[in-house]
């Protein structure tokens, strides 16, 4: 059973700092792309960040110079440091795993994260 736990959300201020970590079992963890999208309430769900099983990474424009992604896969866990946090940045943070040739696709439950003073 594949299983993806997001953890590390959370109330914070503005232009402080969150770590997300997602650890995932059931996958053969160093195949698969790893992607964080978030969901903001009344808006569809987007890419935030997605770091290939290569190790190239990719982010989304409201995600550049602030955001980090990483991956460790001795411990099968993504992680994305959020730096600089805007109450924009607030929605439910989802992890997924992905893997192109096999078409197969991944979810965690998601992570509240909240931007506010």
């Amino acid at each position: 059973q594949v299983q993806l736990v997001e953890s590390g959300g959370g109330l914070v201020q503005p232009g402080r700092s969150l770590r997300l970590s997602c650890v995932a079992s059931g996958i053969i963890f160093s195949g698969y792309d790893m992607n964080w999208y978030r969901q903001a309430p009344g808006k569809q769900r987007e890419s935030v960040a997605t770091i290939t099983r290569g190790g190239s990474t990719n982010y989304a424009d409201s995600a550049k110079g602030r955001f980090t992604i990483s991956r460790d896969n001795a411990k099968n866990t993504v992680y994305l440091e959020m730096n600089s946090l805007k109450p924009e940045d607030t929605a439910v943070y989802y992890c997924n795993a992905a893997h192109l040739r096999l078409g197969r696709n991944y979810w965690g439950q998601g992570t509240q994260v909240t931007v506010s003073s």
